[in-house]
């Protein structure tokens, strides 16, 4: 069999077809914000949006983004400012043969540094980019706001939701206690039995006092975090859906989206502008100036311009070789951030689509085990079964179904994280 020869118009083939892809995938996720995605479980994108814009940590980053643009305005202006000089002085004079003569001068002089040509051009590059940088740095703290808003909500989610499933087991066993109470007295059950459902009673109301001051203390660290944030419980939790397209895109969209990667490209190219601006700095800037000077009381009377250039030595190589060393530092940092968040964004893929079958395995497994308990419950009414193996049965289908919630919980959360750092999910920016 020969071997398949890869041609040009082959590559430019796959090329086109990788191109069309990525950007039928980006299409969706562009038309699946435009229509208005619903996302239950979450609190209303508008009101994320206020809590958020009311975040120190989001108004810290915009201060410093109006302390760039200052900084632009006074590296545009740049340092050169016009300097005045002036002195005066006491003239003594012997001639042979003649009276002292004293005279009062003085002398003034304007100057001020020229930056040569290139250099403003530079420090207007470098400005913008420090105001560019502040501009990511804002979308990255309202990105990672939203990142622990929606932990914290789903923490809370969780404990909520295992409250609500041992307030339900609660509920049950105590119309079992309640039943084995009757039948004890009607003589059907001994007293062993009472103690026994009694005994499970007591243990799952402990199991809700832990759940319900779970829930209360993610209920106030949700609070505190993000003042004003409305908790309603969900009614119903929605079944997460599967998810569109393969890893290789989905990576694509985070490292497209990432603020922490765009703020590494930035750093990446101020440090480029910085190494060059170095580099210009060693051939130093000249100093012009007039100046004027009375001598000898007004006899003489001088007019002049001189010229100032330093003499540059081993420390301007030195800053230069130091600046582009940093910019060398710059491009590295920004491989390794790309590679990071490529790997997380990878693992991210994987656990959410993982998630799903997981999920509907455990679902499957809590209604099996309550139909297991269910059909326990029968057989104990019709006196076929023994109260402990009714005891255990319901408790394996509580264990079964707070584990589905959870998982549900946690798929959830998954998929919400990935639309979150795609841009599909709370897009502020």
């Amino acid at each position: 069999m020969k071997p398949e020869i890869d041609c040009p118009h082959r590559g430019w083939r796959r090329l086109h077809q990788a191109t069309h892809t990525a950007l039928l995938f980006c299409g969706t996720l562009a038309l699946s914000a435009m229509a208005g995605e619903a996302f239950p479980n979450l609190p209303p994108a508008a009101e994320v949006a206020r809590i958020l814009a009311d975040a120190p940590a989001l108004r810290a980053a915009i201060a410093s983004r109006e302390a760039e643009e200052a900084n632009r305005t006074r590296l545009e202006a740049g340092t050169y400012e016009w300097n005045v000089r002036a002195g005066g002085q006491q003239r003594r004079a012997y001639p042979s043969g003649q009276p002292n003569e004293r005279y009062t001068e003085w002398s003034a002089a304007l100057e001020r540094p020229l930056r040569l040509p290139g250099k403003a051009g530079v420090d207007a590059e470098i400005g913008a980019a420090g105001v560019a940088l502040a501009d990511t740095a804002v979308g990255d703290a309202r990105h990672e706001l939203s990142r622990l808003l929606l932990k914290s909500w789903f923490d809370w989610l969780r404990e909520s939701a295992a409250r609500s499933q041992w307030q339900a087991q609660v509920a049950l066993l105590d119309r079992q206690t309640q039943a084995v109470r009757r039948r004890q007295q009607l003589g059907d059950a001994s007293r062993l039995e009472a103690i026994q459902a009694e005994a499970a009673l007591a243990q799952a109301q402990a199991q809700l006092a832990q759940a319900g001051s779970r829930e209360q203390s993610a209920a106030a660290t949700l609070r505190q975090r993000f003042p004003g944030l409305t908790l309603d419980a969900p009614g119903r939790l929605a079944e997460p859906p599967a998810l569109e397209g393969n890893a290789a895109l989905w990576i694509d969209a985070v490292l497209a989206h990432s603020h922490e990667l765009g703020l590494a490209e930035k750093e990446r190219q101020r440090a480029g502008l910085q190494a060059d601006r170095a580099r210009r700095d060693r051939l130093p800037d000249p100093t012009v100036g007039i100046a004027w000077s009375r001598e000898r009381a007004g006899e003489e009377n001088i007019v002049g311009a001189y010229i100032s250039i330093p003499l540059p030595g081993s420390a301007r190589s030195a800053a230069a070789d130091a600046a582009g060393a940093q910019h060398n530092a710059a491009q590295f940092r920004e491989a390794a951030t790309r590679q990071r968040i490529a790997g997380e964004a990878a693992a991210l893929f994987q656990a959410a689509q993982a998630a799903l079958p997981a999920w509907q395995a455990a679902r499957s497994a809590a209604a099996r085990l309550g139909e297991s308990a269910d059909l326990a419950a029968r057989a104990y009414q019709l006196g076929e079964g023994s109260l402990p193996e009714l005891l255990a049965a319901r408790r394996l289908a509580n264990d079964a179904e707070l584990a589905a919630r959870t998982q549900q919980l946690d798929t959830l959360e998954l998929r919400y994280r990935l639309l979150l750092d795609t841009h599909r999910l709370w897009d502020m920016d």
